[in-house]
């Protein structure tokens, strides 16, 4: 991993389907103590039809080249169980070195 980690995360992927017939995502992690940066970013926006600006928030991701991390999965951050929806993975900007793999995430907890 190129960037530097600032925490670890556990890779939740899949879905059941519950008692009553909901589909309801899986809660055991495909892999766990995985190196991560999750970053949060702010921008100002302004909105015509309320007249007003706000301030919107996104999380960008990084993970090691060789992680198996796929879009829909679920990042959970292990020091306190907040859990990222991998709503993007970036390409590579390398064809040479094998960077890191840039996710953009949208915070679920």
């Amino acid at each position: 991993m190129r960037a530097v980690a600032n925490c670890t995360v556990s890779i939740l992927r899949g879905t059941e389907t519950n008692a009553e017939d909901d589909e309801v995502d899986l809660e055991v992690p495909i892999y766990a103590g995985v190196r991560a940066s999750i970053v949060q970013q702010s921008r100002r926006v302004y909105l015509p039809a309320e007249g007003a600006s706000r301030i919107v928030r996104s999380y960008a991701g990084r993970v090691g080249a060789e992680v198996d991390v796929q879009k829909s999965d679920r990042l959970r951050r292990e020091s306190d169980g907040v859990v990222f929806l991998v709503v993007d993975i970036g390409d590579p900007l390398s064809p040479v070195m094998t960077p890191d793999i840039q996710l953009s995430l949208s915070r679920t907890t």
